[in-house]
């Protein structure tokens, strides 16, 4: 009976020391490797905008036959990775924001990190026409701040304006009714200066003033400062100066 009762009493602490000693080995964590992060893009120099959307197609692949992404828009930032020749032209691989990577033709792009790219935009801004040739001026003066093209384009941009201003106001008078306008109390230049068409323009930065004696809108003449202030030695400045004169002029006109 004794020695049924002491075998008994070996099994249970057998079986409870090997339980035990089995829940410590599964407690004991395995080794594991450091988790990898995530890789993050490092950006180079080679930033480039796209432009001519003409040719902005984005593919899968280097070639114009490859599988179209999407186009993307005159305006967006890419950043330059490896480049390919393929069906006769050059070939970017680019990282598009958010997490786009494509290729598109190089000649859709402009940027500081390829020469003679100020050029080649100065040439597509002056053969522009309408709202794309302001786009285009815009971008060329954000992206090359220090090029030798730029007085130029600063000239050209603030002429374009300057045009532009006198036919908004002739639409802004066909279609802002006087009657309505002096029913609301409101000033004659807020209306104007408040017309629609003159939002996508201050959304490039560009602004207007208005003269109320002769209900015409202006060029607020920015650019033309700028090339008097900053460029004054340049063949543009003497052209730019007689601009901001024509100017004075124009605001002080009465019907």
């Amino acid at each position: 009976m004794k020695n049924s009762l002491f075998s008994i009493l070996l099994l249970i602490f057998f079986v409870f020391t090997t339980n035990a000693e089995a829940q410590k080995r599964r407690a004991v964590p395995k080794p594991t490797r450091n988790p990898i992060a995530p890789q993050k893009y490092v950006e180079k120099s080679n930033t480039a905008v796209v432009v001519d959307e003409r040719l902005s197609v984005l593919r899968s692949q280097p070639s114009l036959f490859a599988m179209p992404v999407q186009r993307m828009r005159s305006g967006r930032i890419v950043s330059v990775i490896d480049s390919k020749e393929a069906d006769g032209v050059t070939f970017y691989r680019v990282k598009a924001l958010p997490n786009n990577f494509g290729w598109v033709q190089s000649d859709a792009l402009f940027g500081k990190f390829r020469r003679g790219d100020d050029e080649r935009l100065a040439k597509l801004v002056q053969s522009s026409e309408g709202f794309e040739q302001i786009e285009r001026a815009q971008i060329f003066l954000e992206t090359f701040p220090d090029s030798a093209l730029r007085p130029a384009v600063l000239l050209l941009l603030g002429d374009v304006m300057e045009e532009i201003a006198l036919k908004l106001s002739g639409d802004a008078t066909r279609r802002l009714d006087r009657r309505e306008m002096a029913a609301s109390g409101a000033p004659l230049h807020s209306f104007y200066l408040n017309f629609v068409s003159l939002d996508r323009f201050r959304k490039l930065k560009v602004d207007f003033l208005f003269n109320s004696n002769a209900r015409l809108l202006h060029y607020d003449g920015a650019s033309w400062r700028e090339i008097v202030g900053k460029s004054p030695k340049s063949a543009e400045a003497v052209e730019a100066q007689k601009r901001l004169d024509a100017l004075k002029v124009k605001m002080e006109a009465v019907k």
